[in-house]
């Protein structure tokens, strides 16, 4: 494996390690001031940004079971925070965000915001913003190869 693979895999074992610690969730949802488990906060997340969705892709996108993560967007869904509707394809339930599920997701991002945005204040915009583009890039080409 030539040192540049070797240094990328590190460095994205260790973001998911540092994305994956209790405590990273436990101080955004502090600081977010919200009261909502831990294992639901992300779903609720990934269902505002690509919502509508189905538990199946949802799950997908999560790396989780289709059965957990159908149980937690119910659990969701019974707080008020998302609700199920027919899709396109009429045999798929689609969740999406409600109002108050907005609520709480804005609450998140002005945390995430407080508690991250001092560390990319010390970047370029630039650097944010290839960041952000080379982030995608990986993430798309992995996800295509995942399904080739």
């Amino acid at each position: 494996m030539d040192s540049d693979l070797r240094d990328i895999h590190l460095a994205m074992m260790d973001l998911a390690g540092f994305l994956n610690r209790p405590q990273a969730d436990d101080m955004l949802i502090r600081e977010a001031g919200v009261a909502l488990d831990r294992a639901l906060f992300p779903l609720l997340v990934r269902i505002e940004r690509k919502g509508p969705i189905g538990v199946v892709d949802l799950a997908d996108a999560a790396g989780r079971d289709h059965s957990v993560v159908s149980r937690q967007v119910a659990k969701l869904e019974s707080l008020g925070l998302v609700e199920r509707r027919p899709g396109a394809d009429k045999r798929v339930r689609e969740a999406v965000v409600t109002d108050k599920g907005r609520e709480l997701t804005d609450a998140l991002d002005a945390a995430r915001q407080r508690l991250v945005g001092p560390m990319l204040d010390k970047w370029s915009t630039w650097d944010r913003q290839e960041l952000a583009r080379l982030l995608r890039k990986f993430v798309d080409e992995a996800n295509a190869a995942l399904k080739a």
